[in-house]
């Protein structure tokens, strides 16, 4: 069976009605990113930063995988499926997918200040006096100023990938932009995104937002 490798982004769990960060009137538009998604915004003021991730999880509670998270478990009947996704929320595991690698950590889950410790905390908000481990419970977030922990695993499977997709990611965020750098020279890649995306390898776009886009692409794989 091929290894079907695909990389989502924000793009993915948009139809789901999950606020995107750098669209128009996305997030970080509202919350500067040096307040709220950094380890230095955390030591200045973890109030802030609780409120805002605790906001992000009560959003995610209402909401629903689209049909792209649903399409994408279907390929998994003709495919070995590896999701790596930059997106911190849990609708590709709620669609059924498997595999599933989060780059930039889980909402769901919240950890002590080294991240030794996790704890899968579900929907429900973080109090400033929580403890985990000794130490206060924190977002289980990859922020900004932070070590990505799981990359050196995403390009091992990169690496193996016979297909590789993008869907609705912009790759300007790095490290993970950087992995289309590892995907072998003989490997078809296919980008699925409405916007234009800028790439220094050829690529096989579909212009499609993730749901209608999956679809093309299994007409295509299949």
């Amino acid at each position: 069976m091929k290894k079907l490798v695909v990389l989502t982004g924000a793009g993915m769990s948009a139809e789901s009605g999950i606020s995107t960060f750098r669209d128009n009137g996305g997030l970080w538009e509202q919350y500067p990113i040096e307040d709220v998604a950094s380890i230095d915004g955390w030591n200045r003021n973890p109030e802030l930063v609780n409120s805002f991730y605790n906001a992000r999880r009560k959003q995610l509670a209402s909401c629903l995988p689209n049909i792209g998270h649903i399409e994408l478990v279907a390929l998994a009947k003709f495919f070995d499926l590896q999701i790596i996704t930059q997106n911190v929320d849990d609708l590709h595991e709620r669609a059924g997918s498997k595999n599933v690698l989060h780059l930039h950590g889980e909402l769901t889950k919240a950890c002590n200040c080294t991240k030794t410790v996790v704890e899968d905390i579900g929907y429900r908000a973080i109090k400033l006096d929580d403890v985990l481990a000794d130490s206060p419970m924190r977002p289980f977030i990859v922020w900004f100023g932070e070590a990505v922990p799981l990359m050196d695993d995403a390009i091992a499977l990169v690496q193996q990938a016979d297909v590789f997709v993008v869907i609705g990611s912009s790759l300007h965020v790095y490290p993970a932009a950087g992995l289309l750098n590892f995907v072998p020279l003989h490997v078809p890649i296919f980008v699925i995104d409405p916007n234009e995306v800028t790439v220094s390898r050829k690529v096989n776009f579909i212009r499609d937002v993730a749901s209608t886009g999956i679809v093309a692409l299994k007409s295509v794989l299949l």
